[in-house]
Order: C-alpha cells, then sequence, then structure tokens
C-alpha cells in the first residue's frame, strides 16, 4: 500500500493526534503511515464522530485508508449484538481491480483489528467466495453483481450494517450500476442507525442526490486544489494525422527509457491494432480491455505492477478504479471523448506528489475534443512538434488469423438444413 509514501502530498496533520484503538494504530505504523493526506485530514475528524461523510478528491489520495479507519474504529467500539456471521461494513466498489485493492489495503491496515474480510466480485472463485461469506466475515467488499447475487441466495443479510461505503460513486453512474447500489441502500438498516461514507471524484449533481436521499446529513467535503488535475504532470498535446499515430507512438515510447507506460485507446480494436504493432516493433507491450478475463487481466497488472511489462494499452476500464504505483508516462493515443476522462486518465501518473507525463494525440477523429478537455481543465495544454527522429518507418503489424472457415463443409454448417431465408426446407414427395 502506498498511498502515504510521498510527503509532498501530506498535511502536517499526524494520525496520532486522533484517539484510535491501539489495533488501528499498530496497523498504521505497519503500513508506515505518520501523516495525513489532504482528504484523510478532512474526512476523519468528521466521520470518526459518526458522521455521513460525502467526499470529493481526486484518485490516488488516501481515500481507501480514510474510510477503512473509520470502518476499524466504529466496529471496534461497538461489539456485535446478534449473529456474526452476517457483515456489520460494506464496501461497494465500481471495478474488480479496485474492490481487490480495498481488500489488500485492509489486510495490511487491519492485520491486528481481529477482524475478519470478505471479498465478493465477479469473473472468479464463485464458490471460494461463497463459502468465505458462509463462514462469517465483519467487513464485505465487492462489487455490486456479485454482492446482490450472493445476498439473494441468502449467503448473508444486511440487517447488522453499521457502517456502508460507497467507492468511486460517480463511477457507479458511468457504468450502469446505479439500480443495484439503490437495490442495496434500501436494504440496509434506517439511516440513522448506521453510517455511511460516499466518496467520488466529482461531487456532480446525480450523485449529490444520491446522497441526499440515502445518507444521513451528510457533510460535504471537498480537497480544493488550484487545478483540476494533479500539478506534478507534465502535460503536451501533437496533432499527428491518422496514417502517423503509430509511428509517432513508437518513436515517443523509444525515447523513454526505465520507464512504466500507460496507452489508452478509445476502442478494444484500436487497443488491439496498437498492441500488435508495438510488439512487431520490439516494444513488449500487452492489451487490456472489458473483454479480457479477469484471471489474465490480474496477470497483466501484476506484471506492469512489477516492471515486467514495460507498456500497458487499455480502454477507460484501466482509468478508474486501478492501483498501479509509479507510473511514468502516459499517452492518450486517442484523445478521449470526455473530459472527465481525460483527468481520470492522467491521474495514473504522478500520484502523491510523484512526478509524471501525459502525452496527447490530437488526431483527425478526436481533434475536436481538445476544446472542451482545456476548457474543462482550466488552461491549454501545451503544443509539441513531432521531429524527424520520432516518425521514422515502423514495421506493420501482421494481422489477426481468422478462425478456420468451415461453411465449405455442409456437416458443419449450422444452417446447413434451411433455406435461403432460415426455414426448413421441405421434402418434395
Amino acid at each position: 500500500m502506498s498511498e502515504n509514501n510521498s510527503s509532498n502530498a501530506l498535511t502536517e496533520i499526524e494520525f496520532s493526534s486522533f484517539d484510535l484503538f491501539d489495533e488501528v494504530r499498530k496497523g498504521l505504523d505497519k503500513a508506515g503511515f505518520t501523516y495525513c493526506t489532504p482528504i484523510q485530514a478532512l474526512t476523519l475528524p468528521v466521520a470518526l464522530q459518526g458522521k455521513d461523510v460525502a467526499g470529493q478528491a481526486q484518485t490516488g489520495t488516501g481515500k481507501t485508508a480514510a474510510f477503512l479507519l473509520v470502518i476499524f474504529q466504529r466496529l471496534l467500539e461497538k461489539q456485535p449484538q446478534h449473529d456474526r456471521r452476517h457483515p456489520r461494513a460494506l464496501v461497494l466498489a465500481p471495478t474488480r481491480e479496485l474492490a481487490l485493492q480495498i481488500h489488500k489495503d485492509a489486510l495490511l491496515l487491519g492485520s491486528h483489528t481481529g477482524l475478519k474480510f470478505g471479498l465478493a466480485y465477479g469473473g472468479v472463485d464463485y464458490e471460494k467466495q461463497r463459502k468465505t461469506l458462509e463462514d462469517g466475515v465483519d467487513i464485505l467488499i465487492g462489487t455490486p453483481g456479485r454482492l446482490i447475487d450472493y445476498f439473494k441466495q441468502h449467503v448473508y443479510n444486511l440487517k447488522q450494517i453499521d457502517v456502508m461505503v460507497l467507492d468511486e460513486a460517480d463511477r457507479m453512474f458511468d457504468l450502469g450500476f446505479i439500480k443495484d447500489i439503490r437495490y442495496v441502500l434500501r436494504r440496509l438498516p434506517p439511516r440513522e442507525k448506521r453510517q455511511c461514507l460516499m466518496f467520488s471524484a466529482t461531487l456532480a449533481q446525480r450523485v449529490l442526490e444520491l446522497a441526499y436521499e440515502h445518507m444521513n446529513d451528510p457533510d460535504l467535503l471537498k480537497v480544493e486544489a488550484d487545478q483540476v488535475t494533479a500539478e506534478n504532470v507534465k502535460q503536451s498535446v501533437y496533432y499527428p494525422a491518422n496514417e502517423e499515430k503509430l509511428p509517432l507512438l513508437i518513436g515517443l515510447l523509444r525515447e523513454i527509457k526505465d520507464g512504466r507506460v500507460m496507452v489508452f485507446a478509445n476502442t478494444r480494436a484500436a487497443t488491439d491494432l496498437v498492441e500488435r504493432t508495438l510488439n512487431a516493433n520490439d516494444i513488449h507491450a500487452a492489451a487490456m480491455s472489458g473483454q479480457v478475463p479477469q484471471k489474465k487481466r490480474q496477470t497483466l497488472l501484476k506484471k506492469f505492477h512489477d516492471g515486467e511489462l514495460p507498456v500497458l494499452v487499455a480502454t477507460d476500464v484501466a482509468a478508474r478504479g486501478l492501483h498501479i504505483p509509479d507510473v511514468t508516462h502516459v499517452i492518450n493515443f486517442d484523445l478521449p471523448q470526455d473530459a472527465e476522462d481525460y483527468v481520470h486518465r492522467i491521474g495514473r501518473t504522478a500520484r502523491l506528489g510523484a512526478e509524471g507525463e501525459a502525452i496527447s494525440f490530437a488526431c483527425e477523429n478526436y481533434a475536436f475534443h481538445l476544446p472542451e478537455i482545456e476548457d474543462y481543465i482550466g488552461y491549454p495544454i501545451a503544443v509539441e512538434q513531432a521531429g524527424p527522429d520520432q516518425m521514422s518507418e515502423i514495421k506493420r503489424a501482421k494481422p489477426r488469423p481468422r478462425r478456420q472457415d468451415h461453411r465449405h463443409d455442409g456437416r458443419n454448417k449450422p444452417n446447413a438444413h434451411r433455406g435461403k431465408n432460415g426455414g426448413k426446407r421441405r421434402r418434395r414427395r
């Protein structure tokens, strides 16, 4: 866990200034946390008093540690009154990767609390996750779909939930989870009998409406920044023609030594083309999109995290909810079509005071999104010109082999028994 490793992003408020249980302090010491980040310094004094909080802060600013400490403190203060098999705290996350990271952080920070943690997310380990929940957990972390699945099967109930956390609330809307979120919130104990913490990169109107509907007079806490994007990101934009984008990308990547680079494209087809072209030109890269199976995604993220994979090509599925430290460069191969997505993408680098670089291609297809992005961040992005060394000849990727087509063989043709319009042929008598 590396949320508090950079002194540049910390306040002068120490965790020792809060009246925390020794079991919670030991977890902070184990993680090496001494000083609060701004969102932690704002959240903890309010939330530790039991008040509801709706917090806004840029991604990577320590929100996870803030709500985990509140959960630990509250659960240790209140011993369970009923069946210990059912969770007392619930953390909802929009993506599997974020749920996994929260669980990992909870194991570290909560290692001395004696609390039991459960994890539920789609794609893998269905029976294993179910067995863990059946055995009983204090804190349940997961994504909406799998959590509701187990709930409807009566694997656990929500009657004893004392703390509810909704993380990345705006992303829940973006991914279409809002009906699931309301389904869960309506089955919790009354708002005056539990605490609710909501965190979001933006407290847009739709997020605020959700807060006022399901929270108990929440305190709205915002980390005020002079600019929307992190200060330590060097941003630049190139204006390549469509056919120049791949040569320019390869030229720029060859100039980056010992970097950890995320390349963003808008479509799965684009990530596939970029991945194949980079590997054809001896740049080790892998693509990740929503179509990549969960186990492979976890393997790719680990290799990227460990430095074995220098370039990760991704759609916006990887722009939010991933904990990937030390990303040195973000390259927008395609400019995003939404200004907020630009901020989320480049937020993968320069986390917690580190320095990073964000390079964008304003090509023929997406250049018209640039004015909206610049209006949103509040300043123009510096324009760069590609040099001749950055536009050298490249090897074109071979097309992916097509699956063998058996349609010439009537025995393997799925509709061989049907007529031209798909109807069954009538036998002649």
